[in-house]
């Protein structure tokens, strides 16, 4: 009697150093990646866009100059980073899946277009602020409104990539078994809720609060990939075959 085994799909690659080091520099860019954005979406913009005084908006972007710019910039940052944790990404996983670590790098290259868009408004903005003959009827604060929430818009439906980003995400975690399964199922969970959350909020607009609520496993399953890529790169010794594998007994 033989036996032998069967494969769905090739199967992952042996981990070695070099698996490692791209594992860990994926886990890198990925923090630099959540760090800006939380500075430029969560912690500049408030500080520029007031949702229901659009002459305020227009005072702080002349007040504050510098840190409109900062914004602006953060925003580049966003951009740059989602794009390269995009192709590490698929580094770290083409030959675990390659459609799925296909789609997880193209859904992270929409998203990053997508937020490139809004650093462009942005800047479209403070334009305007300073140069009132580029405003719509010579209206320089009511433009510039329109332009935040362009912006904010943006960031809005680009949150259905960001959702079909962590799906695939943790398919592969999953598929590997490079790290831990709970983490694996809290990703897809967290996509799925993501896609939710970004549908919900145009269709519920005065329940934004609660709607927000469907994006916390996503921010708790980022933080636990980053950590996680960043410490420990993979397992030395994936925990579970991968799915699709099978032994079949022969005589």
């Amino acid at each position: 009697m033989t036996t032998t085994t069967t494969t769905g799909s090739s199967a992952p690659p042996d981990i070695d150093d070099d698996l490692v080091r791209v594992a860990r520099a994926t886990g890198l860019i990925y923090l630099a990646f959540f760090v800006v954005g939380i500075l430029g979406f969560l912690v500049v913009r408030p500080q520029l866009y007031v949702a229901d005084d659009p002459q305020g908006t227009l005072d702080n972007l002349l007040d504050s100059e510098a840190l409109a710019r900062i914004g602006i910039v953060l925003e580049l940052g966003i951009v740059l980073s989602q794009a390269l944790v995009a192709v590490w990404f698929y580094r770290l996983f083409r030959r675990v899946d390659r459609v799925a670590a296909g789609a997880l790098a193209g859904f992270g290259l929409v998203n990053a277009v997508v937020i490139l868009s809004s650093a462009a408004v942005l800047a479209t903005a403070l334009d305007v602020a300073q140069d009132e003959s580029l405003s719509r009827e010579g209206d320089p604060a009511a433009t510039v409104q329109m332009l935040y929430a362009l912006s904010g818009n943006l960031w809005g439906v680009g949150a259905l990539f960001f959702g079909l980003w962590l799906i695939p995400m943790g398919w592969l975690v999953l598929r590997s078994g490079w790290m831990p399964r709970v983490l694996g199922w809290l990703l897809v969970v967290a996509g799925v809720l993501y896609l939710g959350s970004a549908l919900l909020t145009y269709l519920f607009p005065d329940a934004a609060s609660a709607i927000d609520l469907l994006t916390v496993p996503a921010s708790v399953g980022e933080a636990w990939i980053m950590g996680y890529l960043v410490i420990f790169g993979v397992r030395r010794r994936a925990a579970t075959p991968a799915p699709g594998r099978e032994s079949a007994a022969t005589g």
